[in-house]
């Protein structure tokens, strides 16, 4: 046999690359690595980002700059299971970054997270996957994204996880997810309760008292009552409160207990087993107000059904016996509005009223609550108002306490829910300490305080009253100070100044489409900040003088006869203004004829009360029939207007009643474009012919170049003077300019139901804007664009309309 000869070995394929190892420093090479093919690179790749963000928030913030989060949500779902939890524990750790945690949700990543709860998966990656669902479910989104993604049956399921982290992580995001109502119903599907006991027996006290403060929210539900009754959840509980060195519990265990009470069944079981002693204990000896507080709530659960003997202890001569009694009371209705019934059932109401006489301050606060408690519920507050309620809160509101103060306008806020409860405080004088109280220099009472002038200011008599007290000045500079405004004193500001219309004009230039004018309204002219603005009572007593005009809005008659006893006074006027519509009618036909303030002798208006605007050439006609003989006859007429004109010079004697002037012209207004505009369906054409009737009423279409040759100062002057006041109606004005013309046409637009708004501007001029909805002329047949604001022409071309950002708008207001 020859010899053997060695085989030498076969080099290498060329095809193929050698094994290469990369060592970096740079953290951005270490992202790029996050897209390979290769599952080792993914997996030292992840793992060097991991240790990354783990050294703080600052590691996280460059993570995301880098790039590093979407490609890591990839990851999530590899095959690979090392690559799988490697990108797990960074999403974990990642979540914690409120920037990280939004574009997490941006990416849609619940259901990979989800899914790795799965019960197959490593406990490492429960920890993780769960901490990640911990961290997202603090913000609502994520809780919504958690719950539609089926996240709560799988964390329900690992709180029986025998790794502390994965319980601690879970049971913090199911505590989360169940201060959604809807969370805690479906949570009592999964029987999510006897996990959660277990809990209370872990070693961590981290996990303990998260346990605790979720069984916290999910036991103001009856049905969750009923299954920690059932599962020997008042045992464990217990348990704990008879544990010292659980001290640390004690709060979240008794208000647990306090929930559980009012489920009859747990009541009499704590009842039994001497529960209630227990309480006790703790109410009396322990040093922690919060523990004290707890306890109390649930001693005053379990004796709910002895309300009637609290009203009783409330009758005491002892102060201090009807501040306790009141103390329960303020416990047993809060949260529980049978509770607050059964309160009024017994009785209670007077006594509590009585009770907010006392010269303990601890009990005015207590009864207070109770009414505010009661006063919660519709029926309630008006059997509180049928007392003398308003009175008795007076007598706090003057109180030096700031706690007492801010109960009583807590209070106040609770009650004065409608017209008839604000007048009698306004007749009281109870709105006096509440303006005052607006200045308190502390917080919660400021803030107390806003919210219930917020609630008076819901009717125009209340609002004027609040105003004229100066609590609009005093909302004003709070709203002014970063630190002391609060979102109800900017609320309280805005609700007077949108039931003080006249007001409102004066001071902002601007009533919206949903500021609608009623009858009282009145246009005083753009007011300094500070200045106060005159009631219309004032400013109707008040010599005539070179001031502006005021202008009056007002179509109901100022008849100051009383009315009949059975009639109510304002439906008695309202009705007496519509049964002499067509008298007022022929009036305004006489003055028109006459030529008394009417910008043109040939002009007069139909007796049908039609538009004249649609019948313009009758109109002509009949004016070309007048005679030259009849001068005399009408210059007679006009005296005798001129004479019956009213006076407001308080003439009248001091015990009658008064009431605005009256303005016969604008109540015929008001009937003619109710009978002739209002029918109208298309709300563009119901605008066009709303200006040109306005317009006609108030001296016509005006050209550019005449517009300083029309003298409509001295007619208003002549009205002035006649009627002996600055105040002038604005139906009698038949020579009107932009703001006279702007005025009548948001008052009768709101009477018909055009939406519109009025805008002051400046040297005279005001405008209407109006929105409407046009036909897109681009896409489907029919479709709309959004709507858009115009002007109305008033003056140049009656009804024409002006786009608000174009050059004619433009000079339509400024020029």
């Amino acid at each position: 046999m020859g010899k053997r000869i060695k085989k030498e070995a076969e080099p290498p394929p060329k095809d193929v690359f050698d094994p290469l190892t990369i060592e970096s420093k740079k953290v951005a090479t270490v992202v790029l690595m996050l897209n390979s093919p290769e599952e080792e690179i993914l997996a030292k790749a992840c793992e060097a980002i991991y240790r990354f963000a783990l050294k703080g928030e600052e590691n996280k913030a460059t993570l995301l700059e880098l790039g590093a989060v979407e490609p890591l949500t990839k990851l999530l779902t590899h095959e690979d299971k090392i690559v799988r939890r490697n990108a797990t524990m960074i999403c974990g750790i990642l979540a914690s970054n409120n920037d990280i945690k939004k574009l997490l949700r941006e990416l849609d990543v619940m259901n990979s997270v989800i899914a790795q709860l799965a019960p197959e998966e490593e406990v490492v990656i429960h920890e993780f996957a769960s901490l990640c669902l911990a961290n997202m479910s603090v913000e609502y989104t994520g809780k919504v994204q958690i719950f539609e993604h089926g996240g709560l049956e799988p964390l329900i399921r690992l709180l029986s996880s025998p790794d502390p982290d994965v319980k601690k992580n879970s049971i913090e995001c199911i505590y989360n997810l169940v201060q959604d109502f809807q969370c805690r119903t479906t949570l009592q599907e999964f029987n999510a309760i006897p996990p959660m006991l277990d809990l209370l027996k872990s070693e961590y006290p981290v996990i303990q008292s998260l346990a605790l403060k979720t069984l916290g929210v999910i036991t103001n539900d009856k049905e969750s009552q009923a299954m920690l009754r059932d599962n020997q959840g008042v045992d464990h509980l217990i348990k704990i409160l008879e544990t010292k060195e659980l001290n640390d519990l004690h709060i979240e265990a008794l208000a647990v207990i306090a929930n559980c009470l009012e489920d009859r069944n747990t009541m009499v079981l704590i009842q039994q087993t001497g529960g209630i002693k227990k309480l006790l204990s703790f109410a009396e000896n322990s040093t922690i107000p919060d523990i004290q507080k707890n306890a109390a709530k649930a001693i005053t659960k379990a004796a709910y059904d002895r309300i009637p003997q609290l009203i009783q202890l409330l009758k005491s001569d002892s102060e201090e016996v009807r501040e306790a009694a009141a103390l329960a009371l303020a416990n047993l209705t809060t949260g529980n509005p049978a509770n607050a019934n059964a309160t009024a059932e017994a009785d209670g109401i007077d006594p509590l009223i009585n009770t907010l006489y006392s010269k303990r301050d601890g009990a005015i606060v207590n009864a207070a609550t109770v009414l505010m408690n009661m006063a919660m519920q519709e029926p309630l507050r008006g059997n509180i108002q049928s007392h003398d309620i308003i009175h008795a809160l007076i007598n706090p509101l003057h109180s030096a306490n700031t706690v007492v103060q801010s109960k009583a306008a807590l209070t106040v806020a609770a009650i004065m829910c409608d017209a008839e409860a604000r007048r009698k405080l306004r007749n009281s004088g109870g709105l006096e300490p509440l303006v005052e109280l607006l200045r308190s220099k502390n917080v919660e009472v400021r803030r107390h305080v806003s919210w219930a002038v917020m609630v008076c200011a819901g009717d125009e008599p209340t609002a004027v009253e609040l105003c004229r007290l100066g609590a609009l000045d005093i909302l004003e500079e709070i709203n002014l100070s970063v630190s002391r405004k609060n979102k109800f004193s900017e609320a309280a500001y805005n609700k007077l100044l949108n039931n003080h219309l006249s007001l409102k004009y004066s001071r902002t230039g601007c009533l919206s489409s949903s500021n609608i004018i009623s009858d009282g309204f009145y246009d005083y002219g753009q007011i300094n900040p500070g200045t106060k603005l005159l009631p219309l009572k004032d400013l109707c007593l008040q010599e005539p003088s070179d001031l502006r005009a005021v202008l009056l809005v007002n179509s109901k008659s100022s008849d100051v006869s009383p009315p009949p006893s059975t009639e109510d006074k304002s439906d008695a006027g309202y009705r007496r203004s519509i049964s002499s519509a067509s008298s007022l009618k022929t009036a305004s036909k006489e003055k028109a004829n006459a030529g008394f303030g009417s910008p043109t002798e040939e002009k007069s208006e139909p007796t049908s009360g039609r538009n004249t605007a649609l019948s313009k050439s009758a109109t002509k006609e009949k004016g070309s029939r007048k005679g030259r003989g009849k001068k005399e006859e009408e210059k007679v007429k006009e005296e005798e207007e001129i004479t019956a004109l009213p006076k407001y010079t308080g003439e009248e004697s001091p015990d009658k009643e008064w009431y605005p002037p009256c303005d016969p012209d604008f109540c015929v207004y008001v009937s003619d474009v109710t009978k002739t505009i209002l029918p109208i369906i298309n709300i563009k054409e119901q605008i066009e012919v709303l200006a040109k009737y306005v317009a006609e009423k108030m001296g016509g279409k005006i050209p550019k170049d005449k517009l300083y040759d029309f003298s409509w100062e001295l007619h208003v002057s002549e009205l002035k003077f006649q009627l002996k006041s600055n105040v002038v109606p604005i139906g009698l004005i038949k020579k009107g300019i932009f703001y006279h013309r702007a005025l009548l046409f948001k008052a009768l637009a709101d009477k018909i139901g055009i939406g519109c708004s009025l805008v002051r501007g400046e040297y005279g001029r005001a405008w209407n804007e109006v929105k409407l909805m046009n036909e897109s002329r681009e896409g489907v047949l029919g479709a709309f664009s959004a709507p858009e604001a115009y002007i109305v022409d008033l003056m140049f071309h009656p009804g024409g309309l002006m786009k608000l950002s174009s050059r004619e708008a433009d000079l339509y207001r400024f020029l």
